[in-house]
């Protein structure tokens, strides 16, 4: 069964499917594709998740065979994820694949991803298999004359709209000019609109302050400085970002969004891809893509893995969470969050058990 990604969510409210193969190369889709279906199968009780990523030659097909008929020693059903970034599983991929249709159970539900697929690949054998077996969803990109339709679709998701008739469409046409295609840029955009305004009618003066603020390229610039590692430079724009009553959310938010590149960007390097694939992958580009080349040879798997923990942290302690190991004001912790990832790129190691000198007087000034 073939479906649109617009389409999976009303399946979804339908009942499972017992496989679920998203293919394309629109990431924001076919992210959310995944999340939705990890979401469904979790309500549904599938509380186990494995992952299985194809890479080279000598993937091990046969732990990807048994594992999903082994009863799970924690939960009575599961979820296996596998993942093929290449889109080629190979003669003995092909095979397993086919066998792995054949055997589907009732306790497992499989979700299998995919990049853009030609002609010859939608045709093969195993294809085919895994789309009689279950659902197939092909994301691709939202065409221009589209976009601003779509704009408005995830304007209503959260519950603001643009006004009516032409200034309305004026609004979301200049909204689409400026994110140029790019629905990564827009689902941005549309983030910063929710957390900077409540629900209702958005004027286009009020689009227009969110997109083009002078503040917001601050913010940006925030992070440039962060991945360069100017560890002083950091310090003074988070207080000049602080005094000018910048939203503590919107500058999370920003750095977030990096921590969360460069872990993407590493996974995929890790997975054998070179650095300008992975980069493109993750929608980084122009200064940022240099900054980006610079920083990921300088961290680590397990550094950005902190990272990223540490950055879902932040977000507790902005939204109003406690957390025994950090403070208890937004600011603070987006200073020590932003240290954290500025130290690794701009300081030497330092010796174990001790943490660099500006990081722990920033980290001691906030006690």
């Amino acid at each position: 069964m073939q479906l649109r990604a617009d389409q999976l969510e009303a399946q979804l409210a339908r009942g499972l499917k017992p496989l679920y193969t998203v293919h394309g190369d629109e990431p924001l889709l076919a992210q959310e594709a995944g999340d939705a279906i990890r979401a469904a199968a979790r309500a549904a009780g599938y509380t186990e998740r494995k992952v299985f990523t194809v890479s080279g030659a000598h993937f091990d097909w046969s732990g990807l065979l048994g594992a999903s008929q082994a009863m799970s020693l924690f939960a009575e059903r599961q979820l296996i994820e596998i993942r093929i970034p290449g889109g080629k599983p190979g003669k003995e991929g092909s095979e397993a694949l086919q066998r792995y249709c054949e055997t589907l159970s009732d306790d497992v539900v499989t979700l299998l991803h995919l990049p853009r697929l030609d002609r010859q690949q939608q045709q093969s054998a195993w294809f085919g298999a895994l789309d009689s077996a279950g659902v197939s969803i092909r994301v691709e990109p939202v065409e221009r004359r589209a976009l601003p339709q779509w704009i408005a679709q995830r304007l209503a998701r959260q519950g603001q709209r643009v006004a009516d008739g032409e200034a309305g469409q004026h609004t979301l046409a200049f909204f689409a000019d400026r994110v140029e295609g790019n629905l990564l840029a827009a689902h941005q955009e549309l983030q910063k609109l929710a957390l900077l305004y409540p629900a209702g009618e958005l004027s286009f003066e009020q689009v227009e302050a969110a997109v083009l603020n002078v503040a917001r390229y601050d913010v940006f610039k925030l992070g440039e400085a962060v991945l360069a590692g100017q560890t002083a430079r950091v310090l003074r724009m988070l207080d000049g970002l602080r005094a000018e009553g910048e939203a503590a959310v919107l500058v999370h938010w920003t750095l977030a969004a990096d921590i969360l590149a460069l872990k993407q960007a590493k996974d995929a390097m890790a997975h054998g891809k070179p650095l300008p694939m992975a980069l493109r992958e993750v929608r980084v580009w122009g200064a940022k893509e240099r900054l980006f080349e610079r920083a990921l040879p300088m961290l680590a798997l397990h550094q950005l893995a902190h990272l990223v923990e540490a950055a879902s942290v932040c977000d507790g302690v902005i939204k109003g969470l406690k957390h025994p190991h950090w403070p208890l004001e937004p600011w603070d912790a987006i200073r020590r969050l932003a240290l954290m990832l500025a130290q690794h790129l701009a300081l030497p190691p330092a010796p174990r058990g001790k943490a660099p000198v500006l990081l722990r007087l920033a980290l001691e000034a906030q006690d």
